[in-house]
């Protein structure tokens, strides 16, 4: 190829050195050595010409087996891809399953839970209602007990100061000069045995009543707890560890106690 590049080179001196004729566009140029530079060529082409055309061969051969390549790497990548995808949504419907069948398990043991919650505070409500029941039986009773008492012993306070009324009047009726004076003092003596009968009912009724006080806010301080023990029973459903109401109701049961 350089041999052709070289002639080529000394062709073009040739022509440009050559002669002009006159009054034209032509040149005198040797033929011999043109023609010498032109047979240089023509052997020096055809080998030049064979190694370009295998070049050329060679890159269409490159260039159909770079085609396949690329044909076949889209192919594989495709199928690749389609399988990707379908291992893809194959996890992800196995993923959302298991977090759905995950969830559904939480839910179940929340509210699980929940009624468990529900079912321990209704007993201990129901416990606390009872023993509240219970003692305000027991202080009614004691109440009723305390006021019998106090108003049998009016009743014979009442019924022994009479009596001694009586007898007084009686043995005073028979002195003329005194029986006025005798009506008198039995008169106060049976009014104070009326005033103390009167008395020890008031103070009964007041008994009775401050032990019907001191139940009822026995009674709403444990309806208060039940009320609190719902609430947090309600948040613990929402989330948040429900807190043992029991030890209040033991605190407030002690506390009404004490009093």
């Amino acid at each position: 190829m350089y041999r052709v590049f070289g002639a080529l080179d000394e062709i073009v001196a040739i022509v440009e050195e050559a002669r002009s004729v006159p009054m034209t566009s032509g040149c005198i140029v040797p033929r011999g050595d043109v023609l010498d530079l032109l047979d240089d060529i023509r052997e020096a082409i055809p080998s030049e010409l064979d190694d370009a055309q295998d070049v050329l061969d060679h890159r269409d051969k490159l260039v159909n087996d770079a085609r396949e390549n690329a044909e076949q790497t889209v192919t594989a990548a495709n199928d690749e891809a389609e399988t990707t995808v379908g291992n893809a949504r194959e996890d992800a419907d196995r993923m959302l399953r298991e977090a759905k069948a995950q969830a559904d398990r939480m839910v179940a043991e929340a509210k699980a839970h929940a009624e468990q919650l529900v079912s321990e505070s209704q007993a201990e409500a129901d416990r606390t209602v009872q023993g509240g029941q219970r003692e305000f039986e027991a202080i009614t009773a004691r109440a009723r007990s305390e006021a019998n008492r106090l108003i049998e012993s009016g009743n014979a306070a009442y019924e022994r100061a009479v009596s001694e009324g009586v007898a007084e009047q009686q043995r005073l009726v028979s002195q003329s000069e005194v029986v006025q004076a005798a009506q008198a003092e039995a008169n106060r003596v049976v009014d104070a045995a009326h005033a103390e009968s009167e008395r020890l009912r008031a103070d009964c009724d007041d008994y009775v009543d401050a032990k019907l006080g001191e139940f009822e806010e026995f009674l709403n301080g444990t309806l208060r707890s039940v009320s609190r023990g719902r609430l947090r029973l309600r948040d613990a459903g929402a989330g948040a560890p429900a807190p043992s109401v029991v030890p209040q109701f033991a605190e407030e049961r002690s506390t009404s106690r004490r009093r």
